[in-house]
Parts: structure tokens; sequence; C-alpha cells
């Protein structure tokens, strides 16, 4: 069972992770705005109380994005979305990070701090926050732009888990009231080529 959340953005990776494996999981929708997540029952599963969770077979609760996506690549090893051979997946997992502690990080960061419908969940809300990460989100757009200039994706030819984490966090600009700045066409191309998978739906 995958405990999920259809607006936040860390749960979506998975399930484009899931469906670019062709994988179907049953799901049980966490809803954050009426604070479900802080339920005892839900703590018990993830005591740092976010989605998604994954509960196996045995019981044993699994979360955090990356190790869901991992436990399922060991499982189901192609197509690979975590690299081929050490340069490769030392490639992927580079950019994986830097897609989710770069843009991810920075992009939630001003949704959290400047949005409305956060004011309950991000207590206090502190605008100077906000304001400091979104040069940030700009800076790291221009330098993957820079980088897709020379190749299809992320970590080189093969679409990757790192792709997916990128690709997320720029959605996720709409509702933080984000624009990607004019001028990027590698982007642009890259965006809209993920736009274009199946899994970009899930």
């Amino acid at each position: 069972m995958l405990y999920d959340t259809r607006s936040a953005p860390n749960p979506r990776r998975v399930r484009m992770y899931l469906a670019e494996k062709g994988l179907s999981v049953p799901t049980t929708q966490v809803d954050l705005g009426k604070m479900q997540h802080k339920s005892d029952d839900f703590r018990a599963l993830n005591p740092v109380s976010q989605t998604p969770v994954l509960v196996l077979d045995d019981g044993f609760a699994l979360s955090e994005t990356i190790a869901i996506c991992r436990y399922f690549e060991e499982l189901h090893p192609d197509p690979p979305l975590f690299g081929v051979g050490p340069r490769g997946k030392a490639v992927v997992e580079m950019w994986q990070r830097r897609a989710e502690f770069g843009l991810m990080i920075s992009v939630q960061a001003v949704f959290r701090h400047s949005h409305p419908a956060m004011t309950q969940l991000e207590n206090p809300q502190v605008k100077e926050i906000a304001d400091n990460h979104r040069p940030r989100v700009v800076a790291w757009l221009e330098m993957l732009d820079k980088e897709l200039a020379g190749r299809a994706f992320l970590a080189g030819d093969a679409f990757s888990v790192a792709d997916i984490t990128a690709f997320v966090s720029v959605e996720f600009m709409r509702p933080a009231r984000l624009a990607i700045p004019e001028g990027l066409a590698n982007v642009a191309r890259w965006r809209g080529e993920v736009a274009a998978r199946p899994s970009a739906a899930a």
C-alpha cells in the first residue's frame, strides 16, 4: 500500500517512477489540508509525518521518496532509472541530489513560505525565506539550460530518476507562483519531452 498525496510533489515522483516501470500499486490518499498526516495512525507509519509511505506485505513502513524508488528498482531493474554501471549510477545519483537539494528544496521553500494555503502547515511563514530562494531557482534553471545543451536528459542520453525529480520540481513552480525565465530553450525542450511521456500524467 502506498500512502499518497495527489497535490504534493514528492508522492508524484514515486507515481511517475512507478509509471515508468509499468507498475501498479494500491494507494491510500492522505489529505495534508485536513492534517491527516499528523494523526496518531499515520505517525505510527512515519514519525516525521510526511508522504509518501510504502507499507510492505509484512507491515514494514518504508518512507522517503528515493528509498521507495530504490526498493522497486531492486525488484524491477528494467528499465534502469538509477543508471547502469559504476559511472552511470554515480552520474544519476549526482544529478538526482542536485535536482533535489538544489531545485526542489528551493521551489518548496518558496511555496511553503509564501502561499496562503500553507499558513497552517508552515507556521510561521517567513517571507525572507521565500525571497532568498527565488533567485536560487532561477540560477539552477540557468545552469540546467547550459547542461542540457549537450545531452537529452540530466544524467545523459537516458531518462532517469533525476529527470523525474527535476521535472516535478519545475511543475511545482506553478503553485509556488514562480515562472521559468524566458530564453531557456534547452530547459523548454527537455520539459516538453518529459511532459509528453505517459508517466507525466501519473
